[in-house]
């Protein structure tokens, strides 16, 4: 009789109701925590999680994730570490998806969801995934991957009917046939939700994006390369539904009469509410102006706008939630932004090129006085990231007094002025952290001397809740890396580059930090032979050495450590460039 209460009920919990309970638990930090309380609700665990996120796909085998989640439905599975999009590690890596596409293709008969980002995908895997998933697969995302071309996205647009999304984004893919499979993708499907391929090199016919507008009449998303604006006017006209749209291009235009293209009655339908463009300039901004206060998200990364452009643009969008820009908008836009944007949600503001117009101009520069402003105008931002030419302590300090909801801040200090306001930023650091205390990722990537071995102490005491760090130039000694070890007890994942620690250093706090799973630095005081990281040997934990590039010039081509939990074991895959330390093959 106990026997079985015990099948029926654990911890005075009857298993239909933790079967229920569990079906409304998505967050995966949860479900960890669940699935260690006892073998019963691991097993219950086991079958009934829907979504998995792999952040490293050497850290363990898809026939091992199969025997813990075999009813997958959602698999999400990064390979080349994210320093891979800055051109940081070397092109033959690795990252290959074969191994992952023929278990997931064999084994995984609930899949209907696929996101691979950062990976080789041949054309043959992407064969094998169609042959084996195309009934039933709804959404595919090859996110910054390469090695296929034109004719697997035809395939695929020909054999997935439900498919809902697609996204390409910034991938790299052969063309052949030029965009035939867009045509394959408008005859095809008409459930179709979601379509992106911003930023790559895909030609996309006006005619094929009209079909598909007319064909998909759920299409709320699509984000494309460049292709003339002036040539998508009846695509716009056709949409009834459409809320997100990025891309086109404001390239020079003349009408018919010779003259520069009038965009005064352009057209967005009435549903849009997310846009983004390349190459818009001032005299092409005007065609937003109708549409602007129904705007949630505004990317104008792309665009050849001064700093009054920006201005104009803003306070024209009470209602923006997510804003990205270029420095270019400077202290004066970021004003405006506080000033009007009191929803805002996510602000990135990305380096602009120093050679373009407008960025010369004193206006065109990111400092404290742009990041104190918003700071105390957008008290909702989640997500922040900003490159900044001047910092000081009292605007960290202003974050962390009114930034509360804070879990995303990532702050690039730039090297365009020869001298920084205040410097070191320790107590700004300590109280930015001390007051937002929501933050999961943090980055500061600052210059030499911006933050010492005493604020790096600060950072490890009050890191608390902070899994992903990245940090650049900071800490003058190794008793700064050692005191930011003694903390930092949920960090996960930790990027250190252009800092001075010697390799004992790094191995003795990647020994420290009980919750560390991954760790990639490049630029420290590095050996011939990396044989002072073997002091953090431990079981399953992989360490590789990439040995300093003679083809890079420094800091690009600096010595650079990897090294990650993996319950696979050695890799089998690693090109010369990648030097094993542990385990050894």
């Amino acid at each position: 009789m106990s026997g079985h209460l015990g099948r029926t009920m654990s911890f005075g919990i009857p298993d239909l109701a933790l079967g229920l309970v569990l079906n409304y638990v998505d967050d995966p930090w949860d479900r960890d925590a669940i699935s260690l309380v006892c073998r019963h609700w691991n097993r219950f665990d086991a079958q009934s999680r829907k979504h998995v996120t792999i952040a490293m796909a050497y850290s363990t085998t898809p026939a091992r994730l199969f025997r813990r989640f075999p009813c997958l439905e959602s698999l999400k599975l990064k390979a080349k570490p994210r320093a891979a999009m800055f051109n940081l590690i070397p092109e033959d890596w690795g990252g290959s998806a074969t191994p992952w596409i023929r278990e997931l293709s064999a084994s995984f008969s609930c899949l209907k969801m696929l996101h691979l980002r950062r990976m080789i995908v041949s054309e043959e895997d992407l064969a094998v995934l169609v042959r084996a998933k195309a009934h039933m697969l709804v959404s595919l995302k090859l996110d910054r991957c390469s090695g296929f071309s034109t004719l697997s996205l035809a395939l695929i647009a020909r054999s997935c009917k439900k498919l809902d999304t697609l996204l390409l984004d910034e991938s790299t893919i052969a063309e052949k046939e030029n965009d035939e499979w867009l045509r394959e993708l408008a005859t095809s499907n008409t459930v179709l939700e979601t379509l992106n391929f911003f930023l790559t090199d895909l030609e996309a016919s006006p005619e094929y994006l009209a079909l598909l507008v007319r064909n998909c009449r759920r299409l709320k998303i699509l984000k494309i390369s460049e292709c003339s604006m002036p040539h998508l006017i009846d695509l716009f006209r056709t949409t009834e539904t459409l809320q997100e749209f990025a891309g086109g291009s404001f390239e020079y235009y003349l009408d018919q009469g010779g003259q520069s293209r009038n965009y005064n009655n352009y057209y967005f339908p009435p549903s849009i509410q997310r846009l983004s463009f390349l190459y818009m300039g001032t005299n092409e901004m005007q065609i937003l102006f109708p549409y602007c206060a129904a705007l949630k998200k505004l990317d104008l990364t792309f665009t050849f706008l001064t700093t009054e452009d920006h201005c104009q643009l803003v306070q024209r969008c009470p209602n923006l939630e997510v804003l990205e820009v270029r420095d270019v908008i400077g202290d004066r836009g970021l004003e405006v932004v506080a000033q009007t944007c009191k929803k805002l949600q996510r602000l990135r503001v990305e380096r602009g090129d120093d050679d373009q117009g407008g960025l010369e101009d004193e206006h065109g520069r990111v400092t404290h006085v742009g990041l104190m402003a918003v700071a105390e105008g957008c008290p909702d931002l989640q997500y922040w990231a900003v490159h900044v030419s001047d910092i000081t302590n009292a605007a960290l300090e202003a974050i962390g007094t009114y930034s509360k909801n804070l879990n995303d801040f990532r702050l690039v200090l730039l090297d365009r002025q020869p001298q920084i306001t205040e410097m070191p930023l320790d107590n700004g650091v300590r109280a930015l952290l001390s007051g937002c205390t929501k933050l999961r990722r943090f980055a500061f990537y600052v210059r030499p001397g911006a933050l010492s071995d005493l604020g790096l102490s600060y950072v490890g005491e009050l890191s608390k809740t902070i899994r992903y760090m990245l940090l650049g130039n900071v800490g003058s000694s190794d008793d700064g890396l050692l005191a930011f070890a003694r903390g930092c007890p949920s960090l996960q994942k930790l990027e250190l580059r252009s800092c001075c620690f010697s390799e004992r250093a790094i191995a003795l706090a990647a020994l420290q930090l009980k919750s560390l799973r991954y760790l990639w630095v490049q630029g420290y005081r590095a050996s011939p032979t990396g044989g002072e990281l073997m002091a953090m040997v431990r079981p399953f934990w992989n360490i590789e050495f990439i040995a300093p590039s003679q083809s890079q010039p420094s800091p690009e081509g600096q010595a650079q450590i990897l090294a990650y939990y993996s319950l696979a074991g050695a890799r089998t895959d690693l090109p010369p460039s990648v030097i094993p330390l542990h385990p050894s093959v």
